[in-house]
């Protein structure tokens, strides 16, 4: 299905099967008028075995089991569980990643230990992770060479995703590129200490928050003026690194609603 490779199934049952949970509630996902759909990361040997790519392009086109992969589940989605645009799906802008959105995590290159491990899986298993994400928007900073100027960056970009306005409701996926995570290893930071810091970092003053407030109408109410907030739910930034081996880019990829109101990240060993 799809273009996919019979060695590939493993990977696309995985996914359906997470996708068709409650937990990450793919009616919710497809139902909403954002532009979010599923996406999904790989980690493991099975990368390796099946020619996942991570590197150059890792978020775009040209490799076959990437796009299959992703392309897989959306036919599902679509053909079997009737998600279509202007029925169940109800995007009002949509983005290209709902054709299919698949990458596998650079784990070869990482400074840090696999995405799946902050799962509760151990590095080396075979895992896939399904996110409920938007495209990915890039994040540019050619300049910084210590940690905390890269966080601050990677920081000021993600206070104004989907909405600067818009505080512990969205989980985003930080795609870290390896030019950029070279500035974190040669430092000694960990994913965790990274994740902490951004944490630190876009946690905002309720001030800037309500309603009006920086000539912007879209707000919280005025009850939070005098107290910060945290832009992200704990543990609702996840960590990736993947991309080619030249350029100070990363990328941010939003989230929809987090939590048991809206879809859950999960991650699921695959069985051969």
């Amino acid at each position: 299905m799809a273009g996919c490779k019979p060695e590939y199934l493993p990977v696309v049952l995985t996914a359906v099967e997470m996708a068709c949970t409650p937990e990450f509630n793919i009616h919710g996902v497809l139902a909403t008028t954002m532009s979010v759909g599923p996406v999904l990361v790989v980690n493991g040997p099975i990368r390796r075995a099946i020619g996942m790519n991570s590197g150059i392009n890792a978020l775009g086109q040209g490799n076959r089991a990437n796009s299959t992969i992703g392309r897989a589940l959306q036919l599902v989605i679509r053909n079997v569980g009737g998600g279509r645009p202007g029925e169940v799906d109800r995007a009002t802008l949509g983005n290209p990643g709902k054709l299919g959105f698949c990458f596998a995590e650079d784990e070869e290159g990482s400074p840090w230990t696999p995405l799946s491990t902050d799962f509760g899986f151990e590095a080396g298993q075979n895992v896939v992770t399904i996110f409920p994400g938007e495209g990915p928007r890039t994040l540019v900073d050619q300049i910084a060479r210590t940690p905390e100027e890269l966080a601050s960056t990677f920081a000021y970009h993600l206070r104004a995703m989907l909405s600067p306005k818009a505080v512990l409701a969205f989980d985003a996926i930080l795609v870290v590129s390896p030019d950029h995570s070279r500035v974190f290893r040669e430092a000694g930071w960990s994913r965790d200490r990274l994740r902490e810091r951004l944490m630190e970092l876009t946690t905002m003053s309720g001030d800037d928050l309500v309603r009006g407030a920086l000539g912007i109408a879209e707000g919280l109410p005025q009850s939070v003026r005098g107290r910060r907030i945290p832009k992200f739910r704990d543990r609702g930034i996840h960590i990736v690194h993947a991309g080619g081996g030249a350029g100070l880019f990363s990328a941010i990829i939003p989230g929809w609603a987090g939590g048991e109101l809206g879809s859950q990240t999960l991650a699921r060993e695959i069985k051969p």
